[in-house]
């Protein structure tokens, strides 16, 4: 081990020497030390090995709670090399070994890591140019079936070329999780607020359901044009739907003012 890059919410980076070149090992922490919320809405829809493991995820006694630990440190790594397979920007993994995920250095301008994007001071056209390119990113995520689930500037790298997308261990499977589309909308409009900070315009975007609509009829590809323009249907009104995403919202923030704090404790 070189030195700690940094501790967050549900693990440990360090900076570890490899066969002479500085990669990433991150080591999960334990379930009751982890702060994410609601485990059970982002493993829904994972496969499992069988019915009795089903059975034991469902019932929650110990062997439910072994086999959902495993799950959760196996899922970035499965995400990692699924989504590198597909072209989409994220550190290229080594492998999960004792629990312990191996990847890449995304390094920045200094050789070193590179910083976070909430770390930046982002110039109107570099804001509207990286917010097209994470936009892209997610279309891509989406058409191999998976959803970040936690994208905001707090899960996103910037190196000599661009943003890289970090932070995968609560990826979702857009088809079989019940939550898919509200986990996506919160993504696209993390993303949506950040870069809108620096270009305003982009706070009138409607990405996400313009993407989850062509999603939803089969006709997504990751080369399909986008407007960020939808119509939305006003004829029935969700309140219950509202306020829950409302206080879920709220927490979010929340969440983000901690990080925020973390990360300034860290600097």
């Amino acid at each position: 081990m070189v030195r700690r890059l940094r501790s967050g919410k549900e693990a440990a980076v360090f900076l570890v020497n490899r066969g002479g070149e500085l990669c990433c090992a991150k080591v999960y922490k334990d379930a009751d030390e982890r702060g994410f919320h609601q485990l059970a809405a982002y493993q829904e829809g994972r496969k499992t090995r069988g019915s009795r493991d089903a059975r034991a995820l469902r019932g929650g006694g110990r062997h439910g709670r072994e086999l959902a630990e495993t799950q959760w440190k196996n899922a970035e790594a499965d995400a990692l090399f699924k989504l590198d397979r597909a072209g989409v920007r994220v550190p290229k993994p080594f492998g999960l070994f004792d629990g312990v995920l191996l990847m890449e250095l995304v390094a920045g301008p200094d050789g070193g890591p590179a910083p976070r994007l909430n770390d930046l001071d982002i110039s109107p056209e570099q804001a509207r140019e990286w917010h097209a390119f994470m936009i892209s990113q997610v279309v891509l995520m989406l058409c191999s079936g998976t959803i970040h689930g936690d994208l905001s500037e707090f899960n996103v790298l910037v190196d000599a070329t661009g943003p890289v997308i970090i932070d995968l261990p609560q990826a979702v499977d857009a088809a079989s999780n019940n939550n898919a589309f509200a986990m996506f909308e919160r993504d696209v409009n993390n993303l949506r607020e950040t870069f809108g900070r620096s270009a305003p315009e982009l706070l009138a975007t409607h990405y996400a359901h313009e993407i989850w609509a062509l999603y939803g009829a089969g006709k997504l590809t990751p080369t399909s044009p986008l407007t960020g323009e939808f119509t939305f249907d006003e004829t029935a009104a969700d309140v219950e739907g509202v306020l829950a995403h409302i206080e879920e919202e709220r927490r979010l923030a929340e969440e983000r003012r901690l990080r925020l704090a973390e990360a300034q404790a860290e600097g």
